[in-house]
């Protein structure tokens, strides 16, 4: 008996052990991979923030569709003159940089070259897996949210606005509920924003909520 009682004992320390090692780590891995999600998510909104620069450069305005976003970096084109020959010292100096390359210019001492250079090519190279842009990592499928509009500023500028994002119920699916809880109160505290964003809707800044 007295046996019996104290493998018992050991079983139930054992438990507790395990119980409270548990309780540590279990914070410990959920934090770790939220880091994971959010760095591979972070990533892939630096992406498309820059398709979308790229887009408004050419088309002056921001989408707010993958697919045209996609299309464009699949076929489009960044237009990139290049110049030919070299203007002479003594005309910089007796004329100054503006007036001389004029002159080179209109008596073919100089020339420029226009070549288009693949979007896809410039901006991430090639191979880029562009239909992926649209899927946030870690998710079966889940698309981000992009919204893009235009705002009339107190100086009465229209500004072009874009808006990326995804919520942490989504980003953090199937990981624990109250810790996930936890984690979007704290991050709300943080930076008003319950998940991962770059943009806005009310003001013309591209700074993603994590930089």
């Amino acid at each position: 008996m007295r046996r019996a009682i104290q493998i018992l004992f050991v079983l139930i320390i054992i438990v507790l052990g395990y119980l409270i090692v548990e309780s540590i780590m279990e914070p410990i891995r959920f934090y770790q991979d939220v880091a994971q999600r959010e760095n591979a998510t972070k990533d892939r909104l630096i992406d498309i923030r820059e398709a979308q620069k790229a887009y408004k450069d050419i088309h002056k305005m921001y989408t707010s569709s993958f697919d045209t976003l996609i299309a464009f970096l699949d076929t489009g084109s960044f237009e990139v003159i290049k110049a030919i020959g070299e203007i002479p010292e003594e005309w910089l100096e007796d004329m100054g940089f503006e007036k001389a390359r004029v002159k080179a210019l209109k008596e073919g001492v100089i020339s420029r070259e226009t070549t288009k250079v693949p979007v896809i090519d410039s901006l991430f190279g090639v191979g880029y897996a562009i239909d992926s842009l649209r899927y946030v990592p870690y998710t079966e499928d889940v698309l981000f949210k992009m919204e893009a509009g235009e705002i009339l500023t107190t100086s009465n500028l229209t500004v072009q606005v874009v808006e990326v994002s995804v919520l942490y119920d989504y980003l953090l699916n199937g990981m624990d509920r109250q810790l996930i809880v936890n984690y979007k109160d704290e991050r709300m505290k943080m930076v008003g924003f319950e998940g991962v964003k770059f943009g806005s809707l009310e003001e013309g800044t591209l700074t993603g909520n994590w930089e």
